[in-house]
């Protein structure tokens, strides 16, 4: 190949790499997992039934109210100097949307569980600041946008906004 078209092919390779490398969507972080969350206001834990869809999410060997049952994990956690904060991940076998999330926040009172959310992925970036627990997930909707729910321990707040590629690539 002539020298000049060696120069066209590879501008052409490094704009359309260069272009792809844009395009890259956030990269999302596995969630960790757990069953069990001690704290000094009870013992957050799932406990297992023969029927994995069966599981459910207790303190103390009491089944929270509402119930939450399913495939049950305990994928993150924070703690302030008044309560410790549990993201719980729920699978109950639905194709449609494999997975829903519920905060549970205990305190010295007892404790709040948040309605449940999500956008059906098991893709999120989890953040605690203050009392506001955020969870950020692509949207099931708009490919090009991720749903954010903020969770102030009384309020559940969705919205979607446009996605921003991750800067510490």
């Amino acid at each position: 190949m002539p020298a000049p078209a060696l120069k066209i092919l590879a501008g052409v390779l490094t704009a359309l790499v260069g272009h792809a490398a844009l395009a890259t969507p956030t990269l999302w972080p596995t969630s960790p997992s757990r069953t069990q969350l001690p704290t000094p206001y009870g013992n957050l834990h799932v406990a297992n039934n023969e029927y994995v869809y069966e599981s459910r999410l207790q303190i103390d060997n009491t089944d929270i109210d509402p119930m939450v049952q399913g495939i049950l994990n305990i994928t993150y956690a924070f703690s302030t100097p008044n309560s410790h904060a549990a993201l719980v991940s729920i699978n109950t076998g639905s194709n449609a949307c494999p997975y829903t999330y519920r905060w549970v926040v205990l305190e010295k009172s007892g404790y709040k569980v948040s309605p449940e959310f999500g956008s059906c992925n098991d893709q999120i970036k989890v953040t605690a600041k203050g009392r506001k627990l955020t969870m950020l997930t692509p949207s099931a909707h708009t490919p090009d946008k991720v749903d954010m729910y903020v969770y102030d321990g009384k309020t559940l707040k969705h919205r979607s906004t446009q996605l921003i590629a991750d800067k510490r690539r």
